[in-house]
C-alpha cells in the first residue's frame, strides 16, 4: 500500500511539472483546476484520514492540508 501511494504521488506531481513546461496554456489550466471543486489530493487525504482516525474533524483538517497530509500518510503508514 505504501509503495503504491508513493508511486501515485510521484506520478501525479511529475504530470503537473511536465504539463507546465510542455506549452500548456497556464491560464486555461488554472481556470480548469479552480472550477472543478475539490481536487484529487483532497479526496485522497480525506479517505486516508478517515481510514486511520474515523473522525470527521480530522478528515476535514487533512482535506484542507490535502497533499501535505497525503505525503505524510505515505511516509508514516505501515
Amino acid at each position: 500500500m505504501k509503495k503504491g501511494l508513493i508511486a501515485a504521488t510521484l506520478l501525479l506531481t511529475s504530470e503537473i511539472i511536465f504539463a507546465q513546461t510542455s506549452g500548456v496554456d497556464t491560464n486555461n489550466l488554472r481556470h480548469t483546476v479552480t472550477d472543478t471543486g475539490i481536487g484529487l489530493g483532497t479526496a485522497i487525504a480525506v479517505v486516508a484520514s478517515w481510514s486511520r482516525n474515523k473522525s470527521i474533524l480530522w478528515a476535514i483538517l487533512h482535506g484542507i492540508l490535502s497533499w501535505i497530509y497525503v505525503i505524510y500518510y505515505a511516509i508514516t503508514s505501515d
